[in-house]
């Protein structure tokens, strides 16, 4: 995986007499915007998995196992659909993670123009619940997640889910 990532910058310096510059604060140690690429492959589901959780260890994101495990459930489902459903018109695709203060959204955009729905779920079939499962997990840890048209005709399918409070000593 190819990974245009872009932590967070550089801290406000300190004031002359050496106390904190005033002014708003700045963002948190572990805030930021990944995006990684990869080709719409098989290949790409656990490499795109494991370079999420890579990230958030990296960046110290305060996060659960439970929200990780959450969070990588999400991205397989994403990533695979994007893998099953949009190769023919989308050899690649990108995978982004967003980290704010108080939520951590990934989403995986391609360049077909098809916009998925949740299916309801067919006992008899298999596949055409990854959506679903998608919407379940988010919603059991409090998030949002949606479907959006992106300005090149494709789209991004994305899941935010909330961080648990931190709190500053």
């Amino acid at each position: 995986m190819e990974n245009h990532g872009r932590g967070p910058g550089p801290r406000p310096a300190a004031g002359e007499d050496g106390e904190p510059a005033l002014g708003p604060p700045g963002p948190l140690p572990y805030e930021g915007v990944w995006r990684f690429t990869a080709p719409a492959v098989d290949a790409s589901v656990p490499q795109a998995r494991h370079a999420v959780r890579d990230l958030l260890r990296r960046q110290g994101v305060p996060v659960s196992d439970d929200l990780v495990q959450g969070l990588l459930l999400i991205v397989s489902e994403l990533v695979t659909n994007a893998v099953r459903h949009a190769a023919l018109l989308s050899p690649m695709l990108a995978v982004e993670v967003a980290v704010g203060a108080e939520w951590v959204r990934v989403s995986v955009e391609d360049n077909h123009p098809y916009r998925p729905t949740a299916l309801e779920t067919d006992h008899s079939g298999e596949g055409g619940r990854g959506l679903l499962l998608v919407r379940e997990v988010t919603r059991e840890a409090g998030g949002v997640c949606d479907v959006e048209h992106t300005a090149g005709g494709g789209k991004v399918i994305w899941a935010a889910l909330p961080l648990a409070p931190v709190r500053v000593l």
